[in-house]
């Protein structure tokens, strides 16, 4: 059997094991942690957290003892630490600083902020000194709300050194945050999402670690401190109109700085959480609020659609408006299928400036994602249109932006279908959509970047285009399979190579300021609009014409 003639293993393109976050964005996720942050702030502004009741309930005996109090809150957000304590406690003056300078704008725009009450400033708690806004050794109690998780295990030991630069010689620390077995770390373990051990990054890029008791205990005794309390705490939070039960767990605990003598130890032993039977913790059910609005702790977690925006895509004389994965959520999504790429824009722009490259033809898009921009173009001239891709999801959200953006009478034309390129009896069932037949004309914008994938795609265009039977039947036109990809991402050299082991030959090729002899001209003359090339999103952008020889 001829090495063209052998059977193409099917090809897992989008991975299924769980391989974790590479080195390269768990640099970038490091690099870029206040970026991130910002942007969260920008959009949720002081809605995502709720304002910190509970704290007078949990903590009161530390915030109402005698004298005047210097607190200190950590990663402040919004300010729902802030100014729920001002308002409880008028004896306390609060320093507050978060990551994000974002944030700490909030916290001074806020109608409670009087700079008698609250100094607000950022700082970055790995790297910045505390003492440079505040004097060593005066702060009573440091407050750290659900913010040691947004730090690098590895970098928390610095956070914990700076800490102890302001506050007091038996200072204390009050500490709530997410505990190991919370509902977004039983989310996290299907995604590639894992940074390190307990520690996960989020679809927007902000970072979350997840705590067991005995981590802290290590962390805290370690870096001079001394566990007066360390519970579990766990809720059930049901959403009755989404049929939802979230089972949330968090860490409680308070850390005293040790003033070179040991607590007494029956008091330490009381004040250390209970212990069952055999030895484990105690969880404690808490009935208290939790710090996260319902609504957008489904947002965090994966159950709301929200992570979808409206991208518009202009053309000459029409327009499209395409849903898709948000920016923000692309860089942890396995599947390219839920964007667009420039070179499904120029295609698309090609395809409305020059409609008889598919008048009256069969044609179809591989890897189309979930925007099919350029199948709904095609869809206006060409007699049947096939939309296909490997991902369900981005076929299922290019079902919705077909119905938003064709005209009813264009629909019956664009069909999508499954199709792992070498899968045959995926390819037995888009033949089966053409009736039988083959296509005129094969689309496929940014499909070559991935250098396994090349052969099942060449294998699985000549299964499904158009191929002359014999005089009789001999098309005018030559089928045509049309590639187009950004330069930078694809060797073109094991392409070419590729396409002539399954009998396609190179009948075109054509770059912007391309400064190579035309193969012929056909792609050239769908650029006679010269505004056309300066809508090109990427000089790096080519495009490959092959027929079959």
């Amino acid at each position: 059997m001829s090495e063209q003639q052998k059977p193409i293993e099917k090809l897992q393109i989008y991975p299924t094991s769980n391989a974790g976050v590479s080195p390269f964005w768990r640099e970038k996720y490091e690099k870029d942690a206040k970026k991130y942050w910002d942007i969260f702030y920008k959009h949720h502004g002081d809605r995502f957290f709720k304002d910190r009741h509970y704290l007078d309930k949990e903590w009161n005996s530390y915030f109402s003892a005698s004298g005047k109090k210097v607190i200190l809150e950590v990663g402040c957000g919004a300010g729902n630490t802030i100014f729920p304590l001002i308002a409880t406690y008028p004896h306390i003056f609060v320093y507050a600083c978060d990551f994000s300078p974002r944030a700490v704008d909030l916290v001074k725009a806020h109608d409670e902020y009087t700079e008698t009450r609250v100094c607000a400033f950022p700082c970055d708690l790995t790297g910045d000194g505390l003492d440079k806004h505040i004097s060593p050794s005066s702060v009573d109690i440091v407050t750290m709300i659900f913010v040691l998780s947004a730090v690098s295990p590895e970098k928390m030991p610095f956070v914990l050194q700076n800490i102890k630069k302001v506050l007091k010689p038996n200072g204390c620390i009050l500490f709530r945050d997410y505990a190991v077995g919370d509902l977004a770390q039983e989310r996290f373990s299907g995604k590639d999402q894992k940074i390190s051990e307990n520690f996960y990054v989020r679809g927007d890029g902000t970072r979350a670690f997840y705590f067991s008791n005995e981590f802290l205990e290590s962390l805290f005794s370690q870096h001079g401190f001394e566990v007066e309390e360390l519970d579990v705490c766990c809720k059930q939070v049901e959403n009755r109109s989404r049929e939802l039960v979230m089972n949330r767990r968090w860490v409680q605990a308070t850390f005293r700085l040790s003033n070179n003598s040991k607590l007494d130890q029956s008091e330490h032993q009381n004040n250390i959480q209970p212990k069952s039977d055999d030895g484990q913790t105690k969880e404690i059910v808490d009935n208290s609020d939790i710090d996260i609005s319902d609504g957008l702790a489904m947002e965090m977690f994966g159950a709301s659609p929200s992570n979808h925006e409206i991208s518009v895509v202009k053309l000459r004389d029409s327009s499209f408006k395409i849903k898709l994965l948000s920016k923000e959520y692309q860089h942890t999504c396995k599947s390219t299928g839920l964007m667009l790429w420039e070179s499904a824009r120029l295609m698309a722009s090609v395809l409305d400036r020059n409609p008889n490259i598919v008048s009256g033809k069969r044609v179809l898009e591989l890897g189309c994602g979930c925007t099919g921009i350029c199948s709904m173009v095609a869809a206006r001239s060409a007699n049947l249109v096939v939309a296909t891709d490997a991902d369900t999801k981005a076929l299922t959200l290019l079902t919705e932006n077909i119905t938003m953006n064709l005209e009813s009478s264009l629909v019956g034309r664009l069909k999508t279908g499954v199709l792992e390129w070498g899968n045959k009896e995926h390819i037995e069932g888009i033949k089966g959509l053409a009736c039988g037949g083959g296509f005129e004309v094969i689309i496929g914008t940014d499909v070559t970047y991935v250098a396994e994938a090349i052969i099942p795609l060449f294998e699985t265009a000549k299964e499904l285009i158009l191929r002359r039977r014999g005089d009789s039947e001999e098309v005018q036109e030559k089928p045509a399979l049309i590639l187009c990809h950004v330069f930078r991402r694809v060797d073109e050299p094991s392409l070419l190579s590729a396409a002539s082991k399954f009998g396609f030959k190179l009948a075109d090729r054509w770059a912007v300021n391309s400064k190579d002899s035309p193969i012929g001209n056909v792609v050239e003359s769908w650029f006679s609009d010269k505004d056309l090339v300066s809508e090109i999103p990427s000089s790096a952008l080519h495009i490959l014409y092959f027929q079959m020889e």
